[in-house]
């Protein structure tokens, strides 16, 4: 993996991601996949983008959304007010982050 990461809970006690600076805002986008099945799925679409199947394929959350591409993928917040509301991120290093948090998803979500 290119990029730390680390995990931490919120004054709520969630458990979130904490990325740098470059690419915070893909934590917006993680921290919204609730389920292994869910990341499951977006690690496919990923896969056929880079396998060529797909030219490119978007997925839009709440407050983000992610248009992945063979080379890079790029995450916008739609309601974020300041600076950037964009990032973006090697496709290849998206995917290892997916399967960061996928790895973490049982912790998280344990009810």
């Amino acid at each position: 993996m290119k990029y730390s990461y680390e995990f931490k809970k919120d004054p709520f006690g969630d458990l979130g991601i904490i990325l740098p600076e470059e690419i915070c805002l893909f934590s917006d986008f993680i921290e919204n996949i609730a389920t292994v099945e869910q990341v499951d799925e977006y690690i496919e679409y990923i896969e056929k983008v880079l396998n060529g199947t797909y030219e490119d394929f978007e997925i839009e959350l709440n407050a983000t959304s992610v248009l992945i591409k063979k080379d890079v993928t790029i995450v916008e917040n739609f309601y974020r007010i300041e600076e950037p509301h964009e990032n973006t991120i090697e496709t290849k290093q998206f995917i290892e982050l997916l399967f960061v948090w996928r790895d973490k998803i049982p912790e998280i979500f344990k009810g």
